[in-house]
């Protein structure tokens, strides 16, 4: 995806795109390429792949839910900022936490952080199960993108919703994770409201975002212990 054809894109999902926010993606492009080479941030090196792979498909979260008025975010296991630094620089008016376990990582997600200038931005260094223990219904909105199964990755994510905030995971094919909920549902107290399916450009795969929305506070241990969670591939 060129950058004529990602501004064009962006259009499509009535994304509002300046020069500044150009330049802070080529800048983040930059960095994560920089970085890249001494430890691993992502396969994805060629321009016109990140691009389309990580910062088109990141935009797409737009799709499930209003980003423009003042939301507070948290991306769970974000990695390189994936979503949560993309749609940082797409909407500013968002309040974005990144939550990611490896110390590496962080230090660059600090240093996008500087060089991009990026304000109401935190970056914690955590597991997300331990996070989840410690922050309760801080954030209007809880995402994370290719990380846990939905079963687990919810019970990280719903304990740091707001009452009737939204919880809203970027998968690839959701349709087995989204079987056998209904317990979980009903533990942590959520609502399944929809899915949004759509196929990236150039046939690049299936997305899902599946939407959940808390009903009230939660009054369950969860989360429980599991080990650290990790990005997989869509």
């Amino acid at each position: 995806m060129i950058i004529d054809e990602f501004i064009n894109s962006l259009k499509e999902l009535n994304i509002e795109i300046d020069s500044n926010k150009l330049k802070q993606l080529e800048k983040y492009y930059e960095l994560l390429i920089k970085w890249n080479e001494k430890m691993n941030l992502t396969g994805i090196t060629k321009k016109e792949e990140v691009y389309l792979k990580h910062f088109y498909d990141s935009s797409t979260f737009v799709k499930a839910i209003n980003l423009k008025e003042n939301l507070s975010l948290c991306d769970i296991g974000t990695g390189a900022g994936f979503p949560g630094i993309v749609l940082k620089i797409l909407f500013p008016n968002l309040s974005v936490t990144l939550v990611d376990s490896l110390g590496k990582r962080i230090s660059f997600l600090k240093e996008v952080k500087q060089e991009l200038q990026l304000e109401k931005l935190d970056i914690i260094e955590a597991r997300a199960e331990e996070y989840a223990k410690e922050v309760r219904e801080m954030y209007d909105i809880v995402t994370s993108r290719a990380v846990a199964h939905l079963h687990i990755l919810m019970e990280y994510s719903i304990p740091l919703v707001k009452k009737n905030g939204y919880f809203i995971p970027m998968k690839g094919n959701a349709e087995e994770e989204l079987k056998d909920l209904d317990k979980l549902k009903k533990e942590l107290n959520v609502k399944y409201l929809d899915k949004i399916e759509f196929e990236l450009p150039y046939s690049q795969g299936k997305r899902t975002l599946p939407i959940f929305q808390k009903l009230e506070k939660t009054k369950t241990k969860y989360p429980r212990k599991y080990s650290d969670i990790k990005k997989k591939p869509l």
